[in-house]
């Protein structure tokens, strides 16, 4: 597998576009599509809030259909959440346009928004979007980049990867592009994703490889615990790479999932270093556990917690925070066994061992927390099991962000 430059226009075959159409934001784009020259087999997994935005049901009817895609339909500024029958009608008339102005199927046009809930979208600048971005779809690099600033809201950063990997002697392209700064958490976290492949894949294969891969990235993620209305995370597969058909369980199969975890994981890290406010990247690696289950509940805990967060963002090694989390995740484990330690772009150190503090040098820990990326390892001895999560500080500038977001 090789790490190439680009988004969703690296795979063969897929085109973006953006504009700018006064959703709610001012002077920046604020739609974007994504196009397939042919039609794509698709995957999805979405939130698992009751409270399920208006593109959420109606991707969800799509992917459970399966109807083949080609378009992807996206605005940011207002999320269409909680707005009944009119939210579904925009959905509706959104995907019409789409069907008009790119003569594809209507029943597999897809949308996704995010932003503000409640508000009602301007159906009338959605359709005029659809008909300017048809227009301006192209598939070079950039446009791909400009797609993934176009659905940002409190984000800071566009967030996009892309890898190529050989399959059945055939070049083999997946790409992604995300938007999550907040309203993060575990089990669907609040973001939109879209990733493309042109790899030949069978459905079964494509949906099974992404909703397993799903929990050990997207749903290993946390910002500020709030689960979002609008969480849509697809992938598109077109097939024009050509290789032999990809099934269940081969090994090719096994080398698709494995480019396919790189591509979520990347996505997923880059939004949980972006949580809104954030200074930092925080990771909490388990090892030694039982299971991997448990290893997954310790490390959830650890970047779910406040406290932990807010001592990560004051660079204080306060490693009772970190233990204390451990102990209310509802995992069961000796305490009196844990191994701690802080590592970063700085340097390594051990803070505890057989869960008692060593004379550590807080000037060096400070350093280590000091930097962009950080992370804490538990080693709970009990196995060979291990886990990952991802989050980051907690600073005063997400209250100032969440304090007035509709304005």
């Amino acid at each position: 597998m090789e790490v190439i430059k680009g988004g969703v226009t690296a795979a063969k075959g897929f085109r973006a576009a953006a504009a700018a159409m006064g959703i709610k934001y001012e002077n920046r784009t604020d739609m974007a599509m994504i196009y397939s020259e042919k039609p794509c087999k698709v995957a999805g997994v979405f939130t698992t809030n009751v409270v399920k935005a208006a593109p959420v049901k109606w991707d969800r009817e799509v992917v459970e259909s399966g109807v083949k895609s080609q378009v992807v339909i996206v605005n940011s500024g207002i999320a269409n959440a909680c707005t009944g029958a009119e939210g579904m009608q925009s959905c509706r008339e959104t995907a019409k346009k789409a069907a008009e102005v790119l003569e594809v199927d209507p029943s597999g046009v897809l949308i996704g928004s995010t932003g503000v809930i409640g508000m009602p979208l301007p159906n009338e600048k959605l359709k005029a979007g659809v008909e300017v971005l048809a227009g301006k779809l192209g598939g070079a690099s950039e446009q791909g980049t400009q797609a993934a600033k176009a659905i940002m809201t409190t984000d800071t950063r566009e967030k996009e990867v892309a890898v190529c990997l050989e399959i059945g002697g055939k070049k083999v392209t997946i790409g992604g592009m995300a938007k999550g700064s907040g309203m993060i958490h575990p089990n669907m976290c609040t973001m939109l994703a879209f990733v493309t492949t042109d790899a030949a894949i069978s459905r079964k294969a494509l949906r099974k490889a992404l909703q397993k891969d799903v929990q050990d990235t997207f749903n290993m993620i946390s910002v500020d615990g709030d689960t979002s209305t609008n969480d849509t995370l697809l992938l598109l597969a077109n097939g024009m790479a050509k290789n032999e058909k990809i099934r269940c369980n081969t090994a090719e199969y096994k080398k698709f999932v494995e480019a396919l975890h790189y591509v979520n994981e990347t996505l997923a890290k880059k939004m949980a270093g972006d949580g809104e406010g954030a200074t930092a990247l925080f990771e909490a690696k388990i090892v030694g556990a039982k299971t991997k289950e448990q290893a997954k509940v310790l490390a959830k805990s650890i970047v779910c917690s406040n406290l932990t967060k807010a001592a990560i963002a004051g660079h204080d090694a306060n490693w009772g925070r970190i233990l204390c989390a451990m102990g209310y995740s509802g995992a069961v484990f000796d305490p009196e066994k844990v191994d701690l330690y802080f590592e970063s772009a700085a340097g390594k150190l051990q803070i505890i061992q057989d869960g008692v503090a060593l004379d550590f040098s807080e000037e060096r820990a400070t350093g280590i927390l000091s930097c962009p990326e950080v992370t804490v390892t538990a080693d709970i001895k009990e196995g060979t099991a291990q886990a990952a999560a991802w989050g980051c500080d907690l600073t005063h500038k997400y209250i100032e962000i969440n304090a007035d977001y509709r304005s």
